[in-house]
C-alpha cells in the first residue's frame, strides 16, 4: 500500500531518540539503537540520541529542549508507554504537545495486534506536534520499534510517499503563530 514515488526528492530529516528506561544505557539500548540504525539507513539524520530514567519532569525537560532546537525535526521516544506506574511517558507528553496524531497510535495498535494479539491494548503509543515538531511515543520493546519504524514512520518521514506524508507539511506546523493578513 505505500507507494514511493521516484520522482520526488528524497528529503532527509533530523531525528532525536530518546530512550524511556530506569535500567538501560546506550551500551544496552537495543531498541534505541535499533532504532538509530533504521534512521540512518533510510537516509535521515540522527540529530540526537539521550536516555532519560522513568520520570515525567526529566523526559518534559528533554523533549522541550529538542523542541525548541531548530536543528530537530522529529523526536522519538522508547520505553514507558506501558500502563505500570513507572510508565509515564504519555504524561510527559501530554505536557508538551499542542496536537496530538490520533491515528499513530490507532495504526500502530492495529499492526501490532496481528502479531501479539490482545496484548497490544496495554500501549499507549501515541503521536503528536509540537513546537513545530513531530513527536512519537514508541514501546520499549526492540519489536514494536521496528514495527513502528518499518510499517509506518519510515513511510511518513518519506516525503516522496504518496498520496501525503508528515515531511510535506512540515513547513505548515507552525503557520498558526504567522497568520494571514
Amino acid at each position: 500500500m505505500a507507494r514511493i514515488d521516484p520522482s520526488r526528492p528524497f528529503l532527509p530529516v533530523r531525528i532525536a531518540v530518546l530512550t524511556v528506561s530506569d535500567t538501560r544505557s546506550l551500551a544496552n539500548d537495543t531498541s534505541g539503537q535499533a532504532l538509530a540504525d533504521r534512521i540512518a539507513a533510510a537516509g535521515h539524520t540522527l540529530a540526537d540520541r539521550a536516555i532519560s530514567k522513568d520520570d515525567a519532569a526529566e523526559i518534559e525537560t528533554r523533549l522541550r529542549g529538542w523542541i525548541a532546537d531548530p536543528a530537530i525535526d522529529v523526536v522519538i521516544t522508547t520505553g514507558g508507554t506501558g500502563i505500570t506506574g513507572r510508565d509515564v511517558t504519555p504524561e510527559a507528553f501530554d505536557r508538551v504537545l499542542e496536537k496530538r496524531i490520533e491515528g499513530f497510535g490507532e495504526l500502530f495498535r492495529m499492526l501490532s495486534y496481528a502479531k501479539i494479539g490482545t496484548s497490544t491494548m496495554q500501549s499507549r503509543a501515541l503521536g503528536g506536534v509540537a513546537g513545530g515538531t513531530y513527536l512519537f511515543a514508541l514501546p520499549g520493546s526492540t519489536g514494536a520499534v521496528k514495527d513502528a519504524w518499518d510499517d509506518i514512520l519510515v513511510f511518513q518521514l518519506d516525503n516522496r510517499h504518496r498520496p501525503c506524508n508528515l515531511v510535506e507539511l512540515m513547513p505548515r506546523l507552525q503557520e498558526h503563530l504567522h497568520p494571514a493578513a
